[in-house]
Order: structure tokens, then sequence, then C-alpha cells
């Protein structure tokens, strides 16, 4: 079956890979499910795509069991701010977690992992920015709040993860991020939107997080 918003997409990862002298392999689209419902989703499913991210995690609660039910082999991505009262649902939710962005966090996170015996996928959301009202690490704190993830708190980092500012070029965001990552020894990059992830991946996005492009405007 064919999805006419996630073949473009696809094919978009293969040219931009293809251009940086990538491999597109190497490129895993979250297909970015937030505000759509299970009837919207299933179409890209049926289509082939597995990987998913989700906001909130009372939204994926209430539609993803029911979809992993049918499609056990999907891979869920929470991708918004999690609070430390969530932990425990997010973990047993969600596969993977894009942001881990405090102590506070980490601690919950790590102590679910430990309680469910769960592994996942974790990253570090840094605030590229330095934007007061969006989430993440700064990135003068990156390397220091890392070693407390690894050392402290024991977490396995996968990567990290930015959401540049909205009417910045965001490359020098994509840019900064892989250094980050390049210092620390992490080699997935969750960067790169609808409208970015071109850029993203030639800076090295190993993750790039879509949603209207496949799904529409909501």
């Amino acid at each position: 079956m064919v999805h006419e918003g996630l073949k473009k997409v696809l094919n978009g990862i293969v040219a931009a890979a293809q251009a940086a002298g990538r491999a597109p392999d190497e490129v895993t689209l979250i297909a970015v499910s937030k505000t759509f419902d299970g009837p919207d989703i299933v179409p890209v499913i049926e289509a082939g795509q597995r990987v998913f991210g989700e906001n909130r995690v009372q939204e994926a609660k209430a539609k993803w069991p029911a979809l992993r039910m049918a499609w056990p082999d999907v891979e869920l991505h929470l991708i918004g701010p999690l609070q430390s009262n969530k932990a425990a649902e997010a973990v047993q939710l969600f596969d993977a977690i894009h942001t881990v962005d405090r102590p506070k966090i980490a601690e919950a996170i790590a102590k679910e992992i430990h309680r469910q015996s769960k592994p996942l996928k974790l990253f570090v959301q840094v605030n590229t920015g330095r934007e007061p009202q969006k989430a993440g690490i700064d990135p003068d704190q990156a390397d220091a709040f890392l070693r407390e993830c690894r050392e402290v708190h024991g977490l396995e980092i996968s990567g990290l993860m930015c959401i540049p500012p909205a009417e910045e070029d965001p490359k020098p965001h994509f840019t900064l991020l892989a250094e980050i990552a390049k210092r620390n020894g992490l080699t997935q990059l969750s960067m790169g939107m609808s409208g970015d992830y071109p850029a993203a991946i030639a800076c090295g996005a190993t993750h790039v997080r879509v949603g209207s492009a496949i799904f529409g405007t909501r």
C-alpha cells in the first residue's frame, strides 16, 4: 500500500542522505503522530512505517496499546517534555525517550528502568538556542549532565536531541549538537523536522522527527 506523504518523506530522506554521502539506512524516520487518532495512523503503519513519535504520555496511552496489539513490531518514541510523575508510565509505554533534560528526570527514569527491568533508548535534549520557554539542558552544561546521567544514575545514553529556534537557520544548531555528541562519544542525533530534515541529515542526523509532511496539517 502506498501512502503519498510517507513516500515523499522517505524519498526525501534518501535524496538528502545521498547528497551528504551517507547511506539512507543510517537515518531512522520517526513519524510524529501527535494529535492524530488511530484511524489516521493505521494507513501509515499499513504502508510499512514502524517508528512513531508522540509528545504526551497521556495521549499515547489512549491510542497506542490497541495499535500495538495489532502491530507488535511498532516502536514508540517520546519526543515531548516528560514530567517526573509520568516517568513510570513513559518507561512502560515507550521504547525511546528523547527528552532527558534535567537531573530529576534522569533519576526518575533510572529508577523506573531498574524497577521495570526494561531497556530503553535515551536521548538527552539540548536547548541549543538557549530559549527560556523551551526544554533542554544548556549546551554549556551538557557534558556535565551526560556525566551525571552515566555515573550517578547509571543510564546508558544513546544520543542527543534538539529543536532549533523556529526563526533561525537550523544548521548551526545541528552542528553544535553534533559537536557535543562527538566529544561525549555519542553517535545518535535526533534532529530535523518536516521543514528542515534534509539540513539535519547533512549535519549527521540519525533520527528525523517528521509529522505534518506525512500526516498533513493538524
